[in-house]
């Protein structure tokens, strides 16, 4: 028995040991994402800053040799940004007090460098070309933009080398990690043999006591019963040291199986349990049912021989095996890396396995997430560069052919030929236009827009253009903001984006616009790089069609790219609309599934001031004699509601639930028109009151208020055909002029 104690003593500290070593191990690993987060936002920002520096400069001099004034709005545009986007960077690299220097140095020369530019300026205006000459052939002004530059490649070289070191260093931690955890699992294990032979070898010394003093039955039952006592106390420590190291194996971040040799479950911990989704008592063929394996690619399916639990019990040990797990209930794949050791008996056969599991599913989201907004920002950088140097080129040729179509009236044959050109350039420049969009490039006007407006009579255009076999519905939040964006490139936008839901209902389906005021919160910001928290004006477009894969959602917009036929797609639309949004500070998400239709929202800035267009003056409110029953159950808002009502006219029965509403209409009341809350206390939602209603009295009114969007009325984004809903909150006008409605029954 000292010897068990010796054993589970020993073994405790030595697992305490490991547990604190894994904990520390897992804080470095934090710090050092930490920091490898930093080094790549700094690199970001002396990749963006470059950008800066060099057209201050050539704007000076281009202004300082031309005059041109638009060289001087370019400097002073530039320049502005500069030394503020130096700070950015000081301050992200701050925990680097030699790359800090660095830039300091480097933001004293720019800003030199600013001043210099600055007086270049001053001396066109002045028309000093002596002192212009003087200042630009100054030798100093240009080993101060070569410091500047070798500075900034400096900063860059370091700051990569710092990413490679940290990245290695994660890499080593994540190992040594694993080792930590295998030695644990193994530790444990040979642990509970040891006191699993211990409590064997009592047994067998109890039995041969019991035959050898048979004879002397007092003496016996004292021995049997101080033995019983010795064996309690064992068996209490043992189921004691079993709970510390299944608390232990509980406590651990990865997910632990331990099987015996014919592949039954012997142990797992509650990571475990939550990674693989399989309750206790599971065999490991229960557990590969929950979800199909791939490889790390996700495409290649993991046959039988490549299964973790299989290659471990055959005795081939592995780390660090990245496999997918797609579960087959339709829940996220998981990216999992699995790593495994065979556990052998006192005669070296296998006995066993265990495999240790590490969810790396969010750092592939994000990973996935920062290659494809790279990927973006790489193609947008290629086609902005070479839209721009093209329509140098299109006004060229563009003014060429207007001049040969004017001076060839005399020859028809020609003027034809010349005119094709014009044709074919204004073309090229429509789609230039459309690079440009996607590049943020575009001279945009934007101004504060009306969106519910706007959206309205883009519907009234659309349902031409689409066709009878779409229905075209809106859902307009009536108070919804106003936008600070360019007109007329939101017309093109939502133009796009009906054609293609069009293009994916080649069958007829719905088209619904929607509005909204909504609020980006931090958490949202954090798993959306590109996005500022704060307010924003939403509108959604969503179709019935055939919805879009994975796959396609990372490529949509990208330029060029097309499910469509040959021939019926430039494949520019959505990357249009994806640089508009993006230019006018705001966001753009897309929701589809495959068969399942598609949601597209765009998040548009707030409007800056009042708006420009002018509003109407709102019409009096229309009253009534009618009588409505008023069904809410908040108090406030019921005598809010009674009392607009009356004072429109309208006579007001009120109820707070919809029992004593039904109640009510079974005992004979009269009324005109149901005006009802959608969401209702006591089991009894509005959407029923009026079904049950109607049974009662076929052909009632009803109007339905709420201050939900998804619904008991509302389905998919739709309201249900034959529904009005007034959303809340709402004013006496709005109220009056769907109680009319609703009365009248008026479209």
């Amino acid at each position: 028995m000292p010897s068990q104690r010796i054993i589970l003593g020993v073994g405790l500290a030595i697992l305490l040991l490991i547990g604190a070593a894994s904990v520390g191990l897992d804080l470095k690993s934090r710090a050092d994402t930490d920091s490898l987060d930093r080094a790549n936002e700094v690199l970001r920002r002396i990749s963006d800053l470059r950008p800066l520096l060099r057209s201050a400069e050539s704007a000076a001099r281009g202004f300082a040799l031309t005059g041109n004034p638009d060289f001087a709005k370019e400097y002073q545009s530039s320049s502005d940004a500069i030394l503020p986007a130096f700070d950015d960077v000081i301050r992200t690299a701050q925990a680097n007090p030699r790359q800090t220097q660095l830039l300091e140095e480097t933001k004293a020369l720019v800003a030199r460098q600013i001043a210099i530019d600055g007086e270049l300026i001053k001396l066109r205006n002045a028309g000093d070309q002596a002192g212009i000459a003087t200042l630009m052939a100054r030798a100093g002004a240009r080993a101060e933009t070569e410091t500047i530059a070798d500075n900034l490649s400096k900063a860059v070289a370091a700051e990569r080398q710092l990413r490679s070191l940290q990245r290695t260093e994660f890499q080593t931690s994540g190992r040594i990690l694993l080792a930590i955890d295998l030695a644990g699992v193994a530790l444990i294990l040979l642990l509970g043999t040891v006191l699993a032979l211990s409590t064997a070898r009592s047994r067998r010394e109890l039995h041969e006591s019991l035959t050898a003093t048979r004879a002397t039955n007092e003496a016996l039952e004292a021995a049997v019963a101080e033995r019983t006592e010795h064996l309690v106390k064992a068996h209490q420590d043992l189921r004691h040291s079993t709970e510390i190291i299944q608390k232990t194996f509980n406590s651990v971040a990865e997910g632990v199986l331990v099987l015996d040799a014919k592949g039954r479950l012997l142990f797992s911990n509650a990571a475990a349990r939550k990674m693989l989704r399989h309750e206790d008592g599971s065999s490991v063929r229960d557990i590969q049912k929950l979800s199909v394996g791939y490889r790390a690619d996700g495409v290649t399916r993991l046959t039988a021989r490549e299964m973790p639990s299989a290659q471990v019990l055959r005795g081939d040990p592995f780390d660090e095996q990245e496999i997918v797990l797609r579960p087959t209930d339709g829940r996220p794949a998981q990216h999992l890396v699995v790593s495994g050791r065979p556990l052998h008996d006192a005669s070296g056969a296998i006995s066993g396995a265990a495999l240790v599991y590490h969810d790396i599913t969010a750092w592939r989201e994000t990973e996935r997430k920062l290659q494809q907004s790279q990927k973006l920002d790489a193609i947008g950088k290629l086609t902005g560069g070479v839209a721009h140097d093209f329509n140098n080129m299109l006004t060229v040729i563009t003014g060429t052919t207007e001049t040969l179509v004017a001076g060839l009236g005399e020859h028809p044959t020609l003027k034809k030929t010349a005119e094709l050109i014009d044709i074919a350039a204004e073309r090229c420049s429509e789609l230039i236009q459309h690079l440009l969009a996607f590049a943020r490039r575009q001279p945009l006007q934007p101004r504060n827009v009306d969106i519910n407006g706007t959206v309205l009579d883009i519907a009234k255009l659309l349902r031409p253009t689409l066709g009878e076999q779409i229905e075209i519905d809106s859902i307009l939040e009536p108070e919804v903001a106003a936008a600070h964006i360019d007109a007329s490139q939101l017309a093109n936008s939502l133009l796009n984006m009906a054609i293609n839901a069009r293009d994916a209902m080649p069958e007829g389906g719905k088209l619904l616009l929607e509005t909204r005021n909504v609020v980006l919160d931090d958490a949202y910001a954090q798993a959306n790089p590109d996005v500022m928290p704060g307010p924003y004006v939403m509108l959604a477009v969503s179709d019935t069609g055939t919805g879009m894969s994975k796959a396609v959602q990372d490529k949509v917009f990208e330029p060029f790219f097309t499910t469509k036929e040959v021939g019926k797609g430039s494949g520019l639309g959505m990357s249009m609309v994806y640089g508009f949004v993006k230019q006018s500070g705001g966001h753009i998400r897309i929701y589809s599934e495959e068969g399942h239709g598609t949601t597209i929202k765009l998040y548009l800035p707030p409007a800056r001031g009042p708006t420009s267009a002018a509003v109407a003056a709102a019409a009096p409110p229309a009253g009534g004699s009618e009588t409505i029953l008023v069904v809410e159950d908040d108090d406030l808002v019921r005598k809010f509601v009674t009392t607009q009502l009356q004072s429109l006219g309208y006579l007001t029965l009120d109820t707070a639930d919809g029992p004593s509403a039904l109640q009510a209409v079974e005992n004979g009341l009269a009324f005109d028109l149901l005006f009802t809350d959608v969401i209702l206390p006591n089991g009894m939602s509005g959407r029923q009151l009026a079904d049950e209603i109607a049974k009662r009295r076929p052909g009632i009114r009803v109007l339905y208020t709420s201050g939900y969007t998804d619904n008991a009325i509302v389905h998919h984004g739709r309201l249900d055909p034959g529904v009005l809903l007034l959303s809340k909150p709402y004013r006496k006008s709005q109220l009056a002029k769907m109680i009319r409605q609703a009365l009248t029954g008026s479209a």
